[in-house]
């Protein structure tokens, strides 16, 4: 290909035209700063410097100048909001929604900003009623979420369930596994009240939204031992294996006391026995280590953990193992036993823990619903030790 030499002379005028375009844009960004106030300069200058305060002052100087700034009152009455100021709030919010010149999506979004105050402040019954202002609105998917938020604080499970339907087909994703939940909450309520056949009613619900709920087999178990039929409540909690066998640890001490209540202890020793070594468990170890202490005696208690220790080691098997060795230990070695198991039983404190895997909160008992994240079935009922080192 040969090189035009009148090519040459469009270069300059592609320079002159560049040129001209950034004088142009360079004027219209010097008038648009130049009509902006001071206020809103030493305000962003604030917010830059990390400095809030003075930033939250110089910004509501700016409102009071210009009351037109609709965009400002949202971004301030948001940061009163996060600041936890949240009276300044309400009233930047609810004079907001006062004025006539405001246009619906900017009322809407004063709606759905006070609907947070609100929330915020603790007045859920006020919070609720707005949220439900949302309903088709750009904001209806978010005010369903926060809805669902308050009838979990206020245990009212019923509704949570229809706000959860109304928010699936809103956002076209599941929430089954949380309405399951939702029942099974229901059910918990009628069984403290040994109201046996609605809380069936509400576990049969559970299983029919989600199949592997396993709470609501462990639940349906309780049920039935709490109407005296042990046999039927070992069969329930034994489905727990095809549903997900990590939850047979929560029931174990259930599964031995209701076999014992047949009379048939080493049945139930046996089968929690094929549990360990399938589904290896810190917690099931324990529950069958107590049982063989109290049905055959320390030495097969000994020999239990000793050789479940071999298996899996753990500092918890070991405390396990001491427990069992200072059982059968001669009286002169039993302090320097005592001595040792209490320095490792120190160490396992902080092992012996449930972890949440949506947000990493540690408690030491096992929850459904996180209290740290709100979320729901987050706790896998394995503690730290065995999750950290694959036990």
């Amino acid at each position: 290909m040969e090189f035009e030499f009148w090519w040459l002379l469009g270069f300059p005028l592609f320079f002159a035209f560049g040129w001209l375009a950034a004088r142009i844009d360079i004027k219209q960004l010097v008038s648009e700063s130049r009509s902006l106030p001071l206020s809103y300069f030493k305000g962003l200058n604030f917010l830059l410097n990390e400095q809030p305060d003075k930033a939250i002052e110089a910004f509501i100087e700016l409102v009071k100048v210009d009351p037109q700034t609709i965009e400002l009152h949202f971004a301030l009455g948001s940061l009163f909001r996060r600041r936890g100021e949240v009276e300044r709030a309400i009233r930047m919010h609810e004079n907001l929604l006062e004025r006539a010149d405001l246009a619906p999506e900017q009322k809407m979004t004063a709606l759905y900003e006070l609907a947070q105050d609100y929330l915020k402040a603790g007045l859920l019954d006020r919070a609720e009623e707005l949220f439900a202002k949302l309903k088709g609105t750009l904001y209806e998917q978010q005010g369903l979420k926060f809805l669902l938020e308050i009838f979990e604080q206020e245990k009212d499970w019923s509704k949570a369930i229809e706000t959860s339907r109304k928010m699936d087909s809103v956002s076209g994703q599941s929430s089954a596994k949380d309405i399951a939940h939702f029942y099974c909450e229901l059910a918990a309520v009628e069984i403290t009240h040994s109201r046996w056949d609605q809380a069936r009613d509400y576990l049969s619900e559970a299983l029919s939204v989600n199949r592997r709920c396993a709470r609501a087999n462990i639940l349906l178990g309780d049920t039935e031992m709490g109407e005296g039929r042990p046999a039927a409540a070992i069969e329930y909690w034994k489905a727990l294996e095809s549903q997900n066998p990590a939850y047979i640890a929560l029931v174990a001490e259930k599964i031995l006391a209701a076999y014992r209540s047949l009379g048939r202890d080493e049945e139930g020793l046996q089968l929690l026995r094929g549990y360990l070594t399938n589904y290896p468990s810190l917690d099931l170890l324990n529950v069958i280590f107590q049982g063989e202490l109290d049905h055959l005696g320390p030495e097969h208690a000994y020999r239990l953990v000793r050789n479940e220790l071999a298996r899996n080691p753990t500092l918890l098997g070991l405390d396990k193992l001491l427990e069992a060795q200072l059982l059968e230990a001669p009286v002169e070695r039993r302090h320097e036993l005592q001595l040792i198991k209490n320095l490792v039983h120190q160490h396992t404190r902080s092992l012996a823990l449930y972890r949440c895997e949506s947000c990493g909160f540690k408690a030491r008992q096992f929850y459904w619903h996180c209290p740290a994240c709100n979320r729901w079935e987050t706790y896998p009922p394995r503690r730290t030790e065995e999750r950290e080192f694959g036990a």
